[in-house]
């Protein structure tokens, strides 16, 4: 039986009417911004391992969820007491409706508060991603009755707007497992700074075709050609004779000092764009000696080049 002050209360008109001016408490407590990464790209650019990566991070992580429960998942992370500070999810082709319903939930996502989305976008070359399917003698989602080719020019089309949207683009073409792994651990690690850039610089042998991943490409074929000394012919790039034979002409300095200076300036400006990886490939002839040796010298020529980490690559040496 309710007490006479009990009574009394609901009885008053006045109180009834401040009752009900009086908000409704919320079903759970907001606190804070909530990372919340959505990594999606293209079949075989490996966000398997993407996903591994970041659930190593401490992301609580979902592969192939429909993009229409991306809201309800971010909605349920953004509450205090859910305990997931961080969650990736994976979303895909493999999904019938993703291409048409996540740019519609990814700006919904954008508009939830207490949420920060970061879409990633993974993407390799045509034929590292050929390769990768061949060792896996999987078929491809988008082509399973036709050849892996047509499924990834198809897919790469598709996901052209979808693409369009990213935060961050990676190209995994020339990354192995622990380099793919170290983007996301530096991403993580910091997320108020921009990651290092990755500029990976290929030497490369005209007569073996240039990089098909390459985003800019120079020739140094101008340049005196050590082949065509005998006791350097065997030797490579890397060689102190032949650098030796390669800087005492004045066509080599002027070269490096323009191709250095080139990049000194250019490389921030890709940094400031968001770009994290970025490859440059040198060719000549047989990709042995003027190439090998130019990659060389620019890597320690742009290691005073702030926001990057340089790795040097020789294809065909």
């Amino acid at each position: 039986m309710k007490s006479p002050s009990r009574l009394r209360q609901s009885a008053d008109p006045a109180a009834r009417r401040r009752r009900a001016r009086a908000p409704v408490p919320a079903p759970g407590p907001m606190r804070g911004t909530r990372r919340f990464v959505i990594l999606t790209g293209l079949s075989g650019a490996g966000k398997t391992q993407a996903i591994r990566a970041l659930e190593d991070l401490g992301y609580f992580c979902v592969d192939n969820l429909p993009a229409t429960l991306m809201p309800t998942m971010a909605e349920l992370a953004s509450r205090a007491d859910s305990g997931l500070e961080k969650v990736a999810i994976v979303a895909d082709v493999r999904e019938a409706g993703f291409l048409k319903q996540f740019p519609k939930v990814f700006r919904k996502l954008q508009a939830l508060p207490g949420i920060e989305p970061r879409l990633i976008f993974l993407e390799a070359s045509d034929d590292t991603l050929v390769r990768r399917f061949s060792e896996t003698r999987r078929p491809h989602p988008l082509a399973p009755d036709r050849s892996v080719s047509e499924g990834i020019r198809e897919e790469r089309q598709k996901l052209r707007a979808i693409r369009a949207l990213a935060d961050m683009t990676i190209d995994t073409s020339n990354m192995t497992v622990h380099e793919l792994r170290d983007v996301f651990m530096r991403m993580s690690r910091d997320e108020g700074a921009r990651a290092e850039m990755i500029v990976n610089l290929v030497s490369f042998g005209y007569k073996h075709g240039v990089p098909t991943d390459a985003d800019l490409v120079f020739d140094v074929r101008c340049l005196p050609n050590p082949h065509f000394v005998d006791t350097l012919r065997p030797l490579t790039g890397r060689d102190a004779a032949v650098v030796r034979y390669m800087r005492k002409h004045v066509s080599t300095q002027d070269f490096l000092g323009r191709l250095a200076s080139f990049l000194e300036f250019a490389l921030p400006h890709y940094v400031q764009e968001g770009k994290s990886y970025l490859t440059v490939a040198i060719g000549c002839t047989g990709g042995q000696h003027r190439s090998v040796m130019m990659a060389e010298a620019l890597k320690k020529s742009l290691s005073r080049v702030k926001g990057v980490r340089i790795r040097v690559k020789h294809r065909d040496s």
